[in-house]
């Protein structure tokens, strides 16, 4: 048998200078909003003033998320994706030559990029592909443009020369829907995070 439970009645704000109805979502509330807590009882003023500044922020971030174009999506998940590479490799080398990261590289991660074997513009399907990026120092990735003599020639010996075959082979265009990349990125957020729990136990 399936008790029923009551919905709360409807009540009138107890500010004089509101009194407008609405339908307590807690025990005991006698005021209808966050404002009307902070004319009500001025000793929870911070605690108002704080759920005010919350409402505000998620409405502000609803409004950006909206006017996101897709290619700011697209950047979003690939700097995550970037971040969980970066960690996922912290205790390898340079994926083109081999140099190890020193104390103040790994305090500040500033000499380490994410770099693609097959280029997004050449292979924008690969973008995502996790097997398709390791870290890369800043100097291989960027001012030798990715150095990909070197980087085929580790990479084989990383993941085997089948799976670098596939790397290399055709690949089925593909078009991410906004959906689909919000998706990836909060699934790279997750493994980021998954990894620094592993690490800080």
């Amino acid at each position: 048998m399936t008790i029923e439970r009551k919905q709360p009645k409807p009540k009138k704000c107890r500010v004089a200078t509101c009194r407008a109805s609405f339908v307590p979502s807690r025990m005991g509330q006698a005021v209808c909003s966050p404002a009307c807590a902070l004319i009500d009882a001025p000793k929870n003023q911070d605690k108002a003033r704080k759920a005010i500044a919350q409402r505000d922020r998620r409405e502000i971030q609803v409004r950006k998320e909206k006017l996101k174009s897709r290619a700011d999506h697209l950047r979003e998940a690939q700097t995550a994706a970037n971040e969980y590479i970066r960690l996922r490799d912290a205790h390898l080398p340079c994926i083109s030559c081999d140099s190890m990261p020193n104390d103040n590289d790994l305090m500040t991660g500033s000499r380490w990029d994410a770099g693609h074997y097959r280029s997004v513009g050449a292979c924008p399907e690969l973008r995502f592909e996790p097997l398709n990026i390791h870290r890369q120092c800043v100097k291989c990735n960027r001012n030798l443009s990715g150095n990909a003599v070197e980087y085929r020639i580790r990479l084989v010996l990383r993941i085997g020369a089948e799976t670098v075959a596939w790397l290399e082979g055709p690949h089925e265009p593909r078009k991410y829907t906004v959906e689909e990349i919000k998706t990836i990125k909060a699934e790279y957020r997750a493994k980021t995070r998954e990894l620094k729990k592993g690490q800080a136990a």
